[in-house]
């Protein structure tokens, strides 16, 4: 594995998109989508992972890596829990699923203003 030294190699993704905020201000969902206040809620990942992963949520896609898995879990879910978001059935079953290996990692978060 090679380090990105370009611009265009990485992208800085939101980790949860803001799915349940359609009703928000504009103002909250801006706010959502370029938070940098909580360090898991946006995250540095190379240009071909963020277009794989589009607007998917973790029913529809996961890290490539296997050792990503658990904190891209915890982080997902933190992101969701700090804005109030809303999870689907399907979206909720592979948290959990993914929660039930995680052993002793840990969610933290602080929720939004």
């Amino acid at each position: 594995m090679g380090w990105l030294t370009q611009p265009y190699e990485w992208r800085g993704e939101c980790r949860s998109p803001p799915a349940g905020a359609s009703s928000w201000p504009p103002r909250r969902r801006e706010a959502c989508a370029n938070d940098q206040a909580q360090p898991a809620s946006l995250v540095a990942v190379t240009a071909r992972s963020n277009t794989s992963k589009a607007d998917q949520d973790p029913a529809e896609w996961l890290p490539p890596a296997p050792d990503a898995l658990y904190r891209y879990g915890a982080e997902w879910t933190a992101t969701k829990l700090r804005w109030g978001l809303t999870v689907d059935e399907a979206e909720q079953d592979r948290l959990l699923d993914i929660a039930a290996g995680c052993g002793d990692t840990a969610v933290e978060f602080t929720p939004a203003p």
